[in-house]
């Protein structure tokens, strides 16, 4: 019994998180239950499909310019931690605002083989940050109006 890939398969499985992985060329080769809910593909919709699936089509030319960064580096501006925010799209074309960090997946011998990334749905925060400042910015409006 190999602990480590119980561990990791349970996590895969049950993550509220959507955890995508693709190989050198951006295609999924992981999707999990997280993704299902988050981007609305089943895994036998999104395996074997690119990125840009869940990349809305304004971004995918910046998107890829990242990728192949990485790829070539094998480092990224958000790695140890950090998060990236950006917008995603849903199968039903919905744009939803994401928070993720990414994982380069490099072989023993150091070679980048894909990415990994661990997202999650902000949509509703970033709303409600949006909504909150507009308030702000009318209240500040109106009394200066005053």
């Amino acid at each position: 019994m190999d602990l480590n890939r119980l561990v990791a398969d349970a996590i895969l499985a049950s993550a509220a998180d959507a955890v995508v992985a693709t190989d050198r060329n951006g295609i999924i080769e992981v999707w999990n239950p997280g993704a299902e809910r988050i981007f609305g593909h089943r895994a036998d919709e999104a395996l074997g499909q690119s990125l840009d699936l869940i990349i809305p089509e304004r971004l995918r030319a910046h998107h890829w310019k990242g990728f192949r960064h990485v790829l070539a580096t094998g480092e990224s501006h958000y790695g140890e931690g950090d998060l990236l925010s950006v917008p995603g799209l849903r199968r039903d074309g919905q744009r939803i605002s994401l928070e993720f960090t990414i994982v380069p997946l490099k072989d023993e011998q150091g070679q980048m083989q894909g990415i990994a990334a661990v997202m999650r749905d902000v949509t509703s925060r970033f709303e409600e940050i949006r909504s909150l400042k507009q308030k702000l910015a009318e209240a500040v409006t109106c009394s200066n109006s005053r």
